[in-house]
This record gives structure tokens, sequence and C-alpha cells, in this order.
């Protein structure tokens, strides 16, 4: 079965441009094209493009992922030290999103019980207020 770049972008479910961004950013090595007909991607490269693309549902960024490649063959410790501060920022981002949730909320029921259709608390929240100079 020939793996020509369309095919194997087919099968993944993905684009042909994304394969193309994974060999420029390095991720993925592109085969030598031969001098008569389409480069063929071996089930090597095929397997690495579903592990970067699992990464990411994880959350893990490109360079995370390259980082995940890089270390694939030394310990154990060492890749679970990187999930491990991949699940400290995510946390981060957990809390973040959290405050501005309460945020959203505490605004939307100034804005509810608000009886001055002139004024928007929301807009009043968003305004910058300089100091004076």
């Amino acid at each position: 079965m020939s793996r020509t770049i369309g095919k194997v972008a087919k099968s993944l479910n993905i684009n042909i441009e994304t394969i193309r961004f994974y060999e420029k950013r390095g991720l993925i090595e592109q085969p030598l094209k031969p001098e008569t007909g389409y480069r063929v991607y071996p089930e090597d490269t095929i397997n690495r493009i579903r592990f970067i693309k699992n990464a990411q549902q994880l959350g893990f960024t490109l360079k995370e992922i390259l980082n995940l490649l890089e270390v694939n063959d030394k310990p154990c410790h060492v890749v679970e030290n990187l999930a491990k501060f991949k699940l400290i920022s995510v946390q981060h981002k957990m809390e973040k999103l959290q405050s501005l949730e309460s945020a959203l909320r505490s605004l939307l029921i100034q804005c509810q019980s608000n009886k001055d259709e002139d004024n928007c608390p929301i807009i009043d929240a968003l305004v910058p207020h300089n100091p004076p100079v």
C-alpha cells in the first residue's frame, strides 16, 4: 500500500499542510523523493503523527511535543517531569479561567440589577481609569 502524503493525511483525518508544517518544524522527517513517483511515508512517521495528535489533545504545545519526542528513549521519570509541569500549567490556566468566570458572573449580576439605562456596569468595568497626574 502506497502511503503518499495525501493518503496519510486522509487516513489520519488531517490536512496535507499539517504534515508539511510538522516537517518544517522538525517533528517528523520528510521522506526522500524518488526520481520518479511520490514520497512514501513509512509507518514510523505515521505513528509519530498519531503521537503528535494525541499529545495535542492532552494540551501539549508543539514545542512540548518536540521535547517529549526527544526524551522518548530517556527514563520514564524524565517524561513524568514534563507531564507534571504540563499539569501544573493546566491547573494555573484553570485557576485563571475560574477567576475570569467569577468576574464575569459578578459583572452580569451588576448589569442585571442596573436601573440606569444610560450606564452599563460591564462597559464601566472595562474602561481604563487614568489616575490623576
